[in-house]
Formats: structure tokens, sequence, C-alpha cells
């Protein structure tokens, strides 16, 4: 109340006037109009740099930058670039990769085609629809970790890799309704491997299985389509449209397999490794949610 009083006997009552909030100018906070916003927005949410021909391969805050300078000739700093990305709903994310010889055409067939059809007649025969990958991990895979240490430049973690580096591999299935099945090997995937995991998938299963794999060399061998003659009852194969991993929702489960089976383990031997590796498969077996979850990603909804 004092400060009111002190301002009233020196200015009268012009000192009892609201003054404005200490900060930068209103005009200076936003330089972009509305219909601005919803241009670069709508740019960056349906075109790449390369589509507008920039030189750049994603949309991060460098490119929107010269994107804005280019359309409206305004040049904004990099932490305004930073809140207004924020503003409009967009975060860094790691990409998906896509091949240069994927066939657009084939990936809409699979997509409108072929899969409602494998649906189809799954449900007619009382059949299970699976996908299928393979995968392989070595005891360096620690990309994602973190750990703690004192903050600044000179103290930061050191991470120390095994002399020796070893790896193993596995391949499994996995379904809509959570089931998980998977197989660790050493070697690297040949026919009698393959085989070995496809007579351990049908071995006590009393639904024929609709198996959707990729186009591995090993999945088109004679002696696996002699096989699956044999066992047509059983078993039948479908491919996925080539280079389309992205269309395997059991590709999810090799990226969460990378990210997490080793994390903060320090592994020295492939006896280990494949014990580690083991370990964390057996939990999503035990729990059908986390495997049902894999189908909620957009690229693989149309298999939910």
């Amino acid at each position: 109340m004092g400060k009111w009083l002190k301002a009233y006997k020196i200015h009268g009552e012009s000192g009892l006037k609201i003054k404005n909030k200490v900060g930068r100018p209103a005009k200076t906070i936003s330089k972009l109009k509305p219909w601005q916003c919803a241009s670069i927005t709508r740019m960056i949410t349906d075109k790449t740099p390369n589509q507008l021909k920039m030189p750049f391969m994603l949309w991060n805050i460098n490119s929107v930058k010269e994107l804005i300078i280019d359309k409206f000739n305004i040049k904004l700093s990099t932490p305004t670039i930073s809140r207004y990305l924020k503003k409009w709903g967009f975060t860094p994310q790691r990409p998906l990769t896509k091949s240069f010889a994927k066939d657009p055409k084939k990936v809409t067939k699979f997509l409108i085609e072929e899969y409602p059809l494998i649906k189809k007649r799954a449900k007619k025969e009382n059949g299970e629809i699976q996908f299928l990958d393979e995968m392989g991990i070595n005891n360096n895979t620690h990309s994602f970790i973190r750990g703690y240490a004192k903050k600044g430049k000179d103290s930061q973690p050191v991470l120390t890799k095994s002399v020796k580096r070893v790896s193993s591999n596995m391949v499994s299935t996995i379904n809509n309704s959570g089931h998980f099945r998977f197989m660790v090997y050493e070697a690297n995937m040949n026919v009698a491997i393959f085989l070995k995991f496809l007579n351990q998938l049908i071995k006590k299963h009393d639904k024929k299985i609709f198996l959707i794999l990729d186009n591995l060399k090993v999945h088109r061998a004679h002696k696996v389509k002699d096989w699956t003659e044999k066992n047509k009852d059983k078993i039948e194969f479908f491919f996925l449209p080539p280079y389309s991993p992205e269309l395997n929702p059991d590709e999810l489960v090799n990226q969460d397999v990378k990210a997490n089976a080793l994390k903060h383990k320090l592994i020295h031997n492939a006896k280990d490794l494949s014990k580690n590796l083991r370990s964390y498969l057996y939990a999503p077996q035990r729990n059908k949610q986390k495997v049902r979850n894999f189908f909620k990603k957009e690229c693989v909804r149309y298999a939910a």
C-alpha cells in the first residue's frame, strides 16, 4: 500500500495508472500472421523439403526457418522457430526409412485388396493370421541408453564396449490377439533353422496359420515350398510387398528388443547374450496387451 501512496503524492492520479508488464513488446512476439502459420504447417505436414526443392533431408528448425524466408521473406530466430513448432504440435521424431525400390502400387494393392482377402479367408476357415520377422542383435547395441553423471562437458558418462563382439539372432511371430512366439539361434538364418521354427509353430496349434512374411530368400527356398505343400492344411504363406518392413507389426517387436533387451547390461560372451535375449522375450509372451499395442501404430493399424 505504501508504494501506491508514494506514487500518488509524487504524480497524483496519473501515478496510479497500471503500466504495461515488463517484457518484449507484444508486436514482436508473433511475426507470422495466422494464415501464414496455416500455410507453413500445411507444407511441412504434406511435403518433404526435397519435394519443395530445398537442400534438406527432413524438416528441422533450420529447414523451417529457410522455408519461412523463402515463402514470406520473414527471418525468425531459432528460439522463435522452436516455439512455433511446439505451438503447432510438431516434435522431433526418429524417421521411418523407406526404400527407393518400393513400389507404391504394390503397397496399395496389398492394403486394399490382398490383406482383406487374407483376413476374410482366415475368418471363413477359422484360421489365425500371424506376422513373421527375423533380426540380429549384438553385445554393443546400446544406442538408446543414458546414464547419470556430474553436469559439465568433461563429466559425460563413458560407455565401455566389449572387446569381443558377439551376436545372436531371433525369429518370431505375433498376431493382433497378443500371441507371441519366438526362437533364438546363433548361426545365420538358413533353411534348416527356418523349418525348425515352422515345425515348432504348427506343433499343437489347433488353427490353420495364415503367415505373412517378407521376401527373404530363405522364405522362398524350394525345400520350404515343399514343406508348406505337405503342411498346407496347417499353414499358408502370404508375402508383403518388397521393401516394406513398416507394414510388418513384428518389425516393431524387433525395434523394442534392440532398444531395451540389453539396456544397461554389459555382455561379454554369446551365452550371456542369448540368456538375456531369451529372458527379455519371455515378457511379451506373458503380456498380451504389450503385443496388441504394437498393432496401434499407424503404419500397421490395418492389421489390428
